[in-house]
């Protein structure tokens, strides 16, 4: 499954972070991750256009 983790350890560690977090502050952890993901994934796909324009001079 996810990063070669079965259904029994995922939840587990869900279990776990709705005890540390609550169940009210998971969605707001999990959005905030999100966002940092797809900015993450945006840069990416900006340095590797930026690096192609100037190979291409």
């Amino acid at each position: 499954m996810l990063f070669g983790l079965g259904w029994p350890e995922v939840a587990i560690i869900v279990i776990v972070a709705v005890v540390i977090f609550g169940p009210k502050k998971i969605p707001e952890l999990g959005s905030a991750l999100g966002k940092t993901l797809r900015g993450f994934k945006e840069e990416i796909k900006g340095s590797s256009a930026d690096n192609n324009s100037e190979q291409d001079q």
